[in-house]
């Protein structure tokens, strides 16, 4: 006895539908980021930061009205038998300069 294969089909083309459109996704995303790199000065400087949150306006940048920010969190977590360390930091920089056009 033959088996009805004909009311698989649409469960077919719906998966086939989703994987390739899960493939197309993953190779746009692929082709449009960058590996990146690693500065070990910046790494430095966010071991450097305090914890809390800070902002201030450098003396010496008073011309381009520029506002430095600066935030890190250093916690511990225990969950469910394990512990994690938590250390997030962030540097930003907002800088207002006027040109002449």
């Amino acid at each position: 006895m033959p088996l009805p294969l004909a009311p698989l089909i649409p469960l077919a083309v719906r998966l086939g539908l989703v994987a390739s459109t899960t493939w197309a996704v993953t190779r746009w995303v692929r082709s449009a980021s960058h590996p990146g790199r690693t500065d070990q000065r910046a790494e430095d400087a966010l071991d450097e930061l305090g914890e809390g949150l800070s902002v201030h306006k450098p003396a010496d940048r008073a011309e381009d009205r520029q506002t430095n920010a600066t935030a890190r969190v250093r916690r511990v977590i225990r969950f469910r038998g394990r512990t994690w360390e938590v250390d997030a930091g962030l540097m930003a920089r907002l800088r207002l300069r006027e040109r002449s056009e």
